[in-house]
């Protein structure tokens, strides 16, 4: 049996069997613990029998400064949750922990009154396009060299596709793009294209 439960400050040094993937973003403690901190309800952890952590989800809530308002509306980025960090241990995936996670995390940003929910994930991951797409995100954009890092040894950076998909507040689908993949961007132009 699994249990779902938010994250508490002693889970952050029992990530590891989650984060030795190498598709899987590591950051350091102090990053762990301010989205601990700042969005608690939206940090959610599996847990085994055992007591290990099998799989979490990092999430926020977040929009663009006002400022960013005078450079036109179609710049500015409104209230939306963003998936930071998915992640299932190896010998735990194709069990639903990664659906469950975000579905959570979903929930959380519609008691917030979100917009939308984002995340970007590298385009050779086509296993999480998949599932992403299976539970109504769509591709918005491609960051063009998004991933400096090469967990297949290659030697060079990846892409990343920007997913969205709409929450309730978004009745019109207004931040959703149907041609997505064809929408090029620099990583410098994520906020403001």
């Amino acid at each position: 049996m699994t249990t779902i439960r938010q994250a508490t400050p002693t889970d952050i040094s029992r990530l590891n069997l989650c984060n030795l993937d190498p598709l899987t973003e590591n950051y350091a403690r102090k990053f762990y613990f301010y989205y601990l901190v700042k969005w608690p309800t939206m940090f959610i952890v599996a847990e085994n029998l055992k007591g290990q952590i099998i799989a979490y989800v990092m999430g926020k809530v977040e929009e663009d400064p006002d400022y960013v308002k005078l450079l036109g509306a179609d710049k500015y980025l409104p209230w939306h949750g963003h998936v930071t960090c998915l992640t299932v241990a190896p010998q735990y995936r194709k069990m639903g922990l990664a659906k469950t996670l975000t579905a959570h995390l979903d929930r959380a940003c519609e008691q917030e009154n979100a917009w939308f929910m984002d995340l970007f994930v590298r385009v050779s991951n086509k296993t999480a396009i998949n599932m992403y797409k299976g539970m109504g995100y769509s591709v918005y954009r491609r960051v063009v060299d998004y991933y400096s890092d090469d967990p297949t040894g290659n030697g060079s950076s990846e892409d990343a596709f920007d997913m969205r998909k709409s929450l309730s507040r978004d009745k019109n689908n207004r931040y959703i793009r149907k041609d997505g993949e064809n929408h090029r961007i620099n990583p410098e132009d994520i906020y403001h294209p």
